[in-house]
């Protein structure tokens, strides 16, 4: 299977070609296309519908998941609902199979990498903050482990699980790019490549402890290492 993976996409009203642009010179050249959130630019629906319109016609299964700029406007729900209406798998803490490949998929969240895991202690602002990180973990790893048929997973989120692909950005903001909880949850349930967006400004692979591949596979990221806007494996 042949897998396109692209995050970052940031359509805007006025992006009705967007993805001819990025991906139209492969025609239909791969089995599936994953999309690692920021759909949108503003958290529009508007936004979303152009996106929409222009996915409709890939022939391809395309799966996704939001980012953090899909919930700028509080409108993460009915992005959802424009995607799915759109042919797109909405994945959420869920999975999809196709073709024997199972997929899961949420945003993820901050809290920082492993040694310097910010934990939940002390005001409850802080607790909240990162309880929502150790809960997308959570509904991560329970997504692998319903995948019990599948000889071959793929796990696909916004935020980084790991260090090494957020280098590049600013080491001051690293606890705000992602979280290694996401790649525990991960590493226990095993998967065979994690793919990932958000850090505009990181590196495009690392590996997890637990030696799983990444990919940050940010249009911006992928286009300064490797000249396309998407990354390409095979499973």
């Amino acid at each position: 299977m042949k897998i396109l993976a692209m995050g970052d996409i940031h359509c805007r009203l006025d992006t009705d070609s967007l993805i001819q642009k990025l991906i139209g010179e492969l025609g239909h050249d791969f089995d599936v296309l994953l999309l690692a959130g920021d759909l949108t630019d503003n958290g529009l629906v508007e936004e979303a519908e152009v996106l929409a319109k222009q996915l409709k016609a890939d022939t391809v299964p395309t799966i996704g998941i939001l980012g953090n700029h899909d919930h700028e406007k509080g409108k993460a729900e009915e992005i959802t609902t424009v995607m799915r209406d759109g042919g797109v798998i909405m994945l959420d803490g869920t999975g999809y199979e196709v073709g024997g490949v199972g997929f899961v998929g949420t945003k993820g969240f901050c809290g920082g990498f492993d040694e310097n895991l910010i934990q939940p202690f002390g005001e409850d602002a802080l607790k909240t903050f990162i309880r929502n990180s150790i809960d997308e973990a959570l509904r991560l790893e329970n997504a692998l482990t319903k995948l019990i048929d599948c000889q071959h997973k793929v796990a696909l989120m916004h935020y980084a699980p790991i260090k090494a692909t957020l280098v590049g950005e600013p080491v001051e903001l690293f606890p705000f790019l992602g979280t290694s909880w996401l790649a525990d949850a991960v590493d226990r349930r095993g998967a065979d490549v994690i793919f990932h967006g958000h850090a505009h400004h990181g590196s495009p692979f690392g590996r997890t402890r637990g030696n799983i591949p990444v990919h940050n596979v940010s249009r911006f990221v992928q286009m300064e290492a490797t000249g396309k806007p998407y990354c390409m494996i095979e499973i």
